[in-house]
């Protein structure tokens, strides 16, 4: 091996590896599923979660299975949120994130996921939307 050949392996990044959702190759027993030698295909590929933080909006087009674009929130500042006393909704900006079931860690780093509570202008609220997945954040004012 060349000394060119390892400096240029070495600045050149592997590709990341598919993430895929299909089936595990083992049983829960501990035996395999015949066929696991199968590869990796197209319509059982996953992504990365995205993890939508506080902070200026931006958002990221992304082609999926069938041609179509979804729209994904990587950081946001606003929420439409739904007000259940008078049937309407009004867009607030989002202050920080007091509570979020899907992990406690994601509370300190202001990551907004379905279920969250969020402290806006209006008061507090909790997230209906997937805004990761939908491009949007949508809550409805908790009853305090």
């Amino acid at each position: 091996m060349h000394i060119a050949d390892s400096f240029l392996n070495a600045i050149i990044t592997p590709l990341k590896m598919a993430i895929s959702q299909k089936r595990s190759r083992r049983k829960s027993t501990g035996g395999k599923y015949r066929k696991s030698h199968a590869k990796k295909k197209f319509n059982e590929l996953g992504s990365d979660p995205t993890l939508t933080r506080l902070a200026a909006i931006r958002r990221k087009a992304e082609r999926i299975s069938g041609g179509h674009i979804k729209h994904r929130l990587l950081s946001t500042d606003s929420a439409n949120i739904y007000d259940p006393k008078s049937g309407k909704h009004k867009m607030a900006k989002i202050k920080s994130v007091i509570e979020n079931p899907a992990n406690s860690n994601y509370i300190r780093r202001n990551f907004l996921t379905k279920g969250a509570i969020i402290v806006t202008d209006i008061g507090k609220a909790r997230i209906t939307s997937r805004p990761g997945q939908e491009g949007t954040v949508n809550a409805i004012l908790l009853v305090e």
